[in-house]
């Protein structure tokens, strides 16, 4: 059943708004539905504290900042009292209560309006996931072919790879035997955005990489 307030922008219209938001919330129940964003476009400013009721709700209102609004509106229409020196002619008056009637501040959605907040909700999650994404420290050794191998141009073969998530950090040679030398080298990588694995065998272990490098090991995997 719909619920009917008038001259809201005066002493008498708050009055009455004041009584019926005794003890509750909202207009039509717990939660705001576009008859509160009704009338609260049919009242002119913050009301003063004669009326705690409305104050109380005048705030709650203002200070919600949302798209759409889930409770189910009942319906309400905001009438205005004619002035006495000059009344509005009966059909002005009753296309004046049909247009109040429909008066919707934010509007039903459309499929266009949907889908930009959909893609942003995702984005929002994406961008969440990412900055929860954990990140790891790794160990690696990476051998040559021989002892002929330049063991410098090795690492700089090494550190030319990039990848999102990938941060090769302290290095040095260690001995094998038989003159030959291995790098090993440290490195930082997100855990969604890098596979150890990967790197190895799409990255380290074919060209140009391959030319120098013979074989990889991990020597130590550390969630950071």
């Amino acid at each position: 059943m719909a619920v009917t307030f008038s001259d809201l922008h005066i002493e008498a219209g708050l009055k009455t708004l004041e009584e019926f938001l005794a003890g509750k919330t909202y207009i039509s129940g717990d939660q705001i539905t576009r008859d509160d964003i009704k009338v609260f476009a049919a009242v002119s400013k913050r009301p003063g504290g004669e009326f705690p009721n409305v104050c109380r709700w005048y705030e709650s209102v203002s200070s919600i900042i949302a798209p759409r609004f889930f409770g189910n509106a009942v319906g309400v229409k905001i009438t205005s009292q004619a002035s006495s020196s000059a009344p509005a002619p009966a059909a002005e008056s009753a296309k004046a209560t049909e247009d109040d009637d429909d008066l919707d501040l934010f509007g039903e959605e459309t499929e266009e309006e949907k889908k930009v907040a959909e893609e942003r909700e995702a984005a929002v999650k994406a961008s969440s996931k990412k900055k929860e994404s954990g990140k790891s420290s790794v160990l690696m050794d990476i051998k040559p072919w021989d002892d002929e191998t330049d063991m410098k141009k090795l690492e700089e073969a090494v550190r030319r790879i990039e990848m999102p998530g990938l941060l090769w950090g302290a290095s040095k040679l260690a001995p094998v035997g038989y003159g030959i030398k291995k790098l090993q080298i440290m490195l930082t990588i997100v855990d969604d955005l890098v596979s150890v694995d990967s790197l190895i065998e799409e990255h380290l272990t074919v060209e140009p990489c391959s030319e120098y490098v013979q074989s990889c090991d991990i020597v130590a995997f550390n969630k950071i």
